[in-house]
């Protein structure tokens, strides 16, 4: 395959940023997307040019890393899928690929794709733990969970903090990844002594980092790779509303 790459080149968080436009040729349709980008940085290397930078860690799916907006959408076209995941071959030959980071105002951009995601880690800090007792494991039966409860919570405990909900959305919330780490504790029976004081800390962080509101676009759901539920989202706000009363 023979391609054109429109993508976002910026030096620093203090540069303005641009388009820049690369040919790579010779794609295999087995490579991932970010193989592709591989090619391209091997090229770039040997010309002796800057890199495209960009994040990547386990290439699995399952790290969150890899995040960028392929042709305006976040991860790309294909459904339930993460960058790394995402193959050449759902890709026309001579195709034009336009590639970005994610654009938010908590997300600054570090350099190239690579944003500054640590927005989201002070969120979890902010009170997504439970409180366990050290020592040896208890029984696996010893805490009755409800099947509906257990699915729920570990529907919500999917989520691998990539951020797609956050560039996805017009708003740049980040309900949904906020309210997939609250739901997935609040749900369970470890999590209910925190249950209140973590839903008033987390939504109150979220806030704090300057990330939009939501208003039930549904951007978030469709892009997420791992298909978390909008109605995470309400039982987010029902805790915080429980919280705050």
């Amino acid at each position: 395959m023979n391609l054109t790459l429109k993508v976002w080149r910026q030096r620093g968080p203090e540069d303005k940023g641009r388009m820049v436009t690369y040919r790579v040729e010779d794609v295999s349709p087995d490579m991932s997307f970010l193989e592709m980008l591989d090619v391209l940085n091997e090229r770039l290397i040997l010309e002796g040019d800057d890199p495209v930078a960009f994040d990547h860690d386990c290439r699995e799916g399952i790290c969150g890393m890899c995040g960028m907006v392929i042709n305006g959408v976040a991860h790309g076209e294909q459904v339930a899928t993460t960058t790394c995941q995402l193959h050449m071959r759902h890709f026309e030959d001579n195709a034009v690929i336009t590639i970005e980071p994610w654009r938010a105002a908590p997300f600054p951009v570090v350099k190239d794709l690579v944003v500054d995601r640590s927005a989201f880690d002070r969120i979890i800090q902010a009170g997504g733990f439970v409180s366990v007792p050290a020592g040896s494991a208890p029984d696996a039966h010893s805490i009755p969970v409800k099947k509906v409860d257990a699915d729920s919570a570990f529907d919500a405990a999917t989520c691998i903090g990539c951020g797609a909900c956050v560039a996805a959305c017009p708003n740049g919330s980040a309900s949904l990844f906020t309210a997939a780490k609250i739901t997935h504790l609040s749900l369970l029976p470890q999590g209910q002594p925190e249950r209140d004081s973590r839903a008033l800390a987390m939504v109150e962080q979220m806030d704090a980092e300057g990330f939009g509101g939501c208003t039930n676009t549904g951007e978030c759901t469709a892009v997420c790779p791992k298909g978390i539920p909008l109605d995470t989202i309400a039982q987010m706000n029902r805790d915080y509303l429980r919280a705050s009363k």
